[in-house]
């Protein structure tokens, strides 16, 4: 992206925090309303899937390796389906992390808890960053809407103090190359939260793959881009 437009989407994009943390939110969950079933067409996550993405960062090289699992976990009474995601430095485990996702009726892809075991020099560390639906004030939020609009704004996750991420849609239809291959239709979407200055970044999300084919960071300037996908 040419820097004058990249400084023009996070202009528009910063009033998202303080618009979004000054406004009550409260969902109202009715576990009828959502399936393990996910079938939005950027995010399309059959049990067994495999995503693989990779990139080079000031500390090395990066392997995420992101698996849906055939089994699930209910939270707020909502059978969720486990995402996933392992992160490797250099070939070393560095964090997994099991997301909580269900679908609602509208195709909504909703974000329920995650689970999260850091390690260091190879040795477990601390689950920091972990946070259930329900549990000590924390609220489920949505990963990706089922119609994508310009503009519009919303809460990822809410537990006050340690998991806030936003997102705001910036861009639809637009082509993206990445080593797994070139997708049409993409939606790009700017992440961030407020309890992270430098936590911002675009994610661009394809039809035909069904997830994530790119990650840009904003401030560390690492591309995480899919280099495989198919089934495990």
């Amino acid at each position: 992206m040419k820097h004058a437009t990249l400084m023009l989407a996070l202009a528009a994009a910063l009033p998202c925090s303080a618009a979004l943390a000054d406004e009550a939110y409260n969902p109202t969950i009715t576990p009828a309303d959502f399936s393990t079933t996910i079938n939005n067409p950027l995010f399309t996550l059959p049990p067994g899937k495999l995503m693989v993405y990779e990139a080079k960062t000031s500390e090395g090289q990066e392997r995420v390796e992101i698996r849906i699992r055939k089994d699930t976990r209910k939270i707020m009474g909502v059978e969720t389906l486990i995402y996933n995601d392992r992160v490797f430095l250099n070939n070393q485990l560095r964090e997994e992390t099991n997301d909580y996702l269900a679908q609602d009726r509208q195709g909504n892809v909703w974000y329920f808890g995650e689970t999260v075991d850091n390690y260091e020099n190879g040795l477990f560390k601390d689950h920091e960053g972990s946070w259930t639906g329900g549990e000590n004030g924390a609220l489920p939020g949505i990963w990706i809407k089922a119609k994508q609009v310009v503009g519009d704004r919303y809460r990822m996750e809410l537990l006050k103090g340690e998991a806030e991420d936003m997102a705001e849609v910036v861009a639809i239809g637009i082509t993206v190359k990445v080593a797994a291959g070139t997708f049409d239709n993409c939606t790009k979407v700017y992440e961030f939260t407020p309890l992270e200055a430098n936590a911002k970044e675009h994610k661009y999300y394809c039809p035909g793959v069904g997830g994530q084919v790119l990650s840009e960071h904003l401030v560390e300037k690492n591309r995480v881009e899919l280099v495989k996908f198919g089934q495990d």
